[in-house]
C-alpha cells in the first residue's frame, strides 16, 4: 500500500503541471509550444535520462515501482530547467 501512495505524488505534481500549461495556454495561444520546446532537444532528453536513470537506480532498493515515477518527474524536471533557454 505505502508504495502505491508514493506513485500519487508523483503524478498529482505532473498532472498540475500540465493543467497549468493548459490555462496559460488559453490565457496566451502559443505559450505552451514555447513552455514544452524543451522535449525536442537532444540535450534536455540526455540530461534527464541521465537523472532518471540515476534516481532509479539509487531508489529502486527502497521504493520499488515508486522510485520509477519519482525518477520520471525528477528527470522532466530536469530536462524543463535545462532547456529554459530553448525557444
Amino acid at each position: 500500500m505505502a508504495g502505491e501512495t508514493s506513485v500519487l505524488m508523483p503524478v498529482i505534481i505532473v498532472v498540475a503541471l500540465v493543467i497549468r500549461s493548459a490555462f496559460t495556454e488559453i490565457r496566451h495561444p502559443g505559450s505552451a509550444r514555447r513552455e514544452w520546446a524543451f522535449i525536442t532537444s537532444r540535450r534536455t532528453m540526455a540530461a534527464a535520462g541521465v537523472v532518471a536513470v540515476t534516481v532509479t537506480a539509487i531508489g529502486w532498493s527502497q521504493a520499488g515501482w515508486a522510485a520509477v515515477a519519482w525518477a520520471l518527474l525528477s528527470g522532466a524536471l530536469t530536462a524543463y530547467v535545462i532547456g529554459r533557454d530553448i525557444g
